[in-house]
């Protein structure tokens, strides 16, 4: 890996499955991660990701929003060469969808996540 290798910012707000920084790393990526949307969202004022990756998670008691991500969604929404890639679990898929029908993602991919599937995406983007 190398200071021009792309960047990839990692969001992780749930720790409840496996780390896949050293896959993000095996595609080409150098890798910085946030524990916290407010974070990642600060980061991304400063650097300029190639791909988001982050844990999408819903909470039914929020009033105005969906999910931990719109902050961080509408932050990334100008910049159409930022790819983003989004984790989620399975019962959750009808609160990504309806987050989908006002942002950008790229990428949805059901926790448990796919070493193959999770390379193959990251290795398509790096090509485009």
């Amino acid at each position: 890996m190398t200071d021009t290798s792309p960047l990839l910012l990692s969001v992780v707000e749930l720790l409840g499955h496996p780390n896949p920084r050293p896959w993000f790393e095996r595609a080409g990526y150098r890798v910085h991660t946030e524990f916290s949307v407010r974070k990642a969202i600060a980061f991304l004022r400063k650097e300029r990701p190639a791909v988001i990756a982050a844990d999408f998670y819903f909470q039914p008691d929020f009033r105005d929003r969906v999910s931990n991500l719109e902050s961080l969604l509408a932050a990334a929404q100008g910049r159409n060469d930022i790819r983003v890639m989004v984790f989620y679990e399975a019962a959750h898929q009808h609160a990504l969808d309806r987050l989908r029908t006002r942002f950008r993602i790229d990428a949805t991919i059901p926790l448990p996540a796919s070493e193959a599937e999770i390379m193959h995406r990251l290795e398509t983007w790096r090509t485009v």
